[in-house]
């Protein structure tokens, strides 16, 4: 495959940012250095960039697919307030692959498993809303 800055530029973008940017967030931050690059573009390259493995896509079903640099196996909270989603710090839950397998009259092969929840600013939103 053909080196690409703009491909190298979106990927870098990704590896440093923690906060799951959607294909518009990495389009807005790419174009300060590619005023010329294509909303097209990004999605091609966040579409190829994910098909080699190099990113994640979060599709949830809520709101807009996000993207992640961070390829290493973790699990992301999902906000219902806002729609943030954030990484969530805890122990591996592979087991669920074992009892799923049991329930289940084929071969399990791995999960996705997002957890919904409230985030911090949406909390105190809410309580500050709460005390007027």
């Amino acid at each position: 495959m053909k080196y690409s800055r703009q491909r190298e530029s979106i990927r870098e973008f990704l590896a440093d940012c923690c906060e799951h940017p959607t294909a518009e967030t990495v389009y807005m931050n790419v174009k300060k250095e590619f005023p010329n690059i294509s909303l097209g573009t990004v999605y091609r390259n966040l579409s190829l960039l994910t098909e080699l493995g190099e990113i994640r896509k979060i599709s949830t079903g809520i709101g807009p697919d996000r993207f992640d640099g961070n390829t290493s196996p973790h699990y992301h909270v999902l906000c219902t307030g806002c729609g943030s989603v954030m990484d969530l710090k805890m122990e591996n839950i592979d087991h669920i692959n074992i009892i799923a397998g049991n329930e289940f009259e084929g071969r399990i092969h791995g999960h996705i498993t997002y957890f919904l929840g409230t985030c911090r600013d949406c909390m105190e939103k809410e309580k500050n809303k709460n005390i007027s």
